[in-house]
Parts: structure tokens; sequence; C-alpha cells
């Protein structure tokens, strides 16, 4: 079982900026590689999206969700087992819950963080 810890997220006005974080404090390092880590949203009523999503490969670049494109930045710190999610320009239609996911690229496996609620105010 692997542990993903959230935090960064809150209420922020529209045209605002949040930077979200998870973290794998337990993992080890040389194991973390071998994820996949993303990040997906669930609004009220809706089904949970992709938001964005990066490996450590090198040159592999990472993919956005078209709503987000250009406002949004996903990063990853291998040393570190982090992945963060830089969300600038927010939108009140980006208002959700924020959930990280790793996904081993070898069994499949997936983990998923608490959430940590986002809300965008007009």
């Amino acid at each position: 079982q692997v542990n993903l810890v959230e935090s960064g997220g809150g209420l922020v006005q529209e045209g605002g900026s949040l930077r979200l974080s998870c973290v794998a404090p337990r993992m080890i390092t040389s194991v973390f590689w071998g994820y996949r880590t993303s990040w997906y949203r669930q609004a009220p009523g809706k089904a949970r999206e992709l938001v964005a999503g990066i490996t450590s490969t090198r040159g592999e670049a990472a993919t956005y969700a078209d709503s987000v494109k250009g406002r949004f930045t996903i990063s990853r710190d291998n040393s570190k087992k982090r992945v963060d999610l830089q969300m600038n320009s927010l939108k009140p239609e980006d208002t959700a819950v924020y959930y990280c996911n790793f996904h081993h690229l070898g069994d499949r496996s997936d983990y998923w963080g608490q959430g940590t609620q986002v809300t965008v105010s007009s």
C-alpha cells in the first residue's frame, strides 16, 4: 500500500493561483521512477477527469486536459517523491476536489491521494 499525502487546496478568487502538492513519504526513491504521476479532479455531480499527467521518462512531455492547457503546469521531483500542480488563471469551473494518482507503469497498480478541495469564486 502506498500512502499519498496531498496539500495546497483552498479558496481563491477567479484569476488567482494555487499550487497543489502530493508526496509519497514512505516510498523508496528508486521505486518512484516507475510511476506515472497525475492529477485528477471531480466536481459535484460529474465524473472524475484527468487534469494532467507526467512520467519520469526524459523527453516525454506532460499531458494536459484541453480545459487547463496554458494555465496549469504539472511537475515532479523524483528525489522528493513529489508531484505538483501549479494552477494559474483559475476559473469557477475549475472548482472540484483534486486527487493525485500514482500509476505503476509495470504492474499497473493505482494509488490515490485523499483529495483536496479547490474552490474558485467569481
